[in-house]
């Protein structure tokens, strides 16, 4: 493993613990639209990275800043219809079309140890979805609205590594949430919250910082390095870690299959990672 793969990983798993965080803060913040929660995270998230990096060509970052708005909104609206378990566990069947799009985009095959490990962990991903007897029409949307979060994670990911050599991180990263930011500030304000109590607003800034300009923007140094597959694929763990968490602080305890899908999810990256 070269130094730069060993630099990529360690973005990976720092932004895998921040990104954990996300759905407990969406949670403690639902006093707001999931329109309003996505455009101030976005907006709030782009000014901290915009601190140490500069905005330039914005243009070039329209496309990739739509779509990075279109998967927080689908997640962050999932998680009014559907688990925190469902939520996540969805979103993260992304490497399988990350492997595709990198292929068909960027003409990057799956790197040959990785595919054991992307069996292993989507099957360990998929025990932690288990079989829930509380499903419903409701939850069925938000599985909807998460499996719209996982394509947009997928195109988002591999853009970025798209546009690795034409950007500085902290400019990309900047850029991408201040254009999606301000492309879902318009619906934000139409769809304007009632009241605005400052538990959810301290979510929603608490959001904006450690899963968005700190996650996020690691997330995108990592795929500067890696086969954009990899980082996705220790991104899985925000599953296991978001269960966690949602547990421990939002009182939804996970169903039996929870130990035996952290089980196999941890294998399959101790295989990549190998």
């Amino acid at each position: 493993m070269t130094p730069e793969e060993r630099i990529g990983i360690g973005q990976a798993m720092l932004a895998t613990a921040c990104f954990s965080t996300g759905a407990v803060f969406v949670r403690w913040a639902g006093a707001l639209p999931p329109i309003e929660i996505t455009s101030l995270r976005l907006l709030i998230g782009a000014g901290l990275v915009a601190l140490t990096g500069w905005l330039t060509g914005l243009w070039r970052l329209l496309p990739i800043g739509i779509v990075c708005g279109v998967h927080f909104l689908s997640f962050i609206a999932a998680l009014g219809f559907t688990t925190v378990a469902h939520a996540l566990t969805l979103t993260y069947t992304a490497p399988l079309m990350i492997a595709a799009l990198s292929r068909i985009m960027l003409g990057e095959p799956l790197p040959s140890r990785t595919l054991p490990g992307t069996v292993l962990t989507l099957g360990g991903v998929a025990v932690l979805a288990g079989f829930d007897p509380r499903l419903s029409g409701r939850m069925l949307i938000g599985d909807g609205l998460a499996i719209g979060s996982a394509i947009t994670f997928a195109l988002y990911s591999i853009m970025g590594r798209r546009e690795r050599h034409n950007f500085p991180l902290l400019t990309y990263a900047a850029g991408v949430y201040l254009v999606a930011g301000v492309l879902t500030a318009p619906f934000a304000l139409a769809f304007r919250g009632p009241s605005h109590p400052w538990p959810a607003l301290v979510a929603v800034g608490a959001m904006a910082l450690i899963p968005s300009a700190l996650g996020h923007t690691l997330y995108n140094g990592s795929l500067r390095r890696l086969h954009p597959s990899i980082p996705n694929l220790i991104a899985t763990q925000e599953v296991t870690l978001g269960i966690l968490l949602a547990w421990a602080l939002l009182g939804e305890a996970p169903g039996w299959n929870a130990a035996a899908g952290v089980a196999l999810t941890l294998s399959g990256i101790a295989l990549i990672l190998h």
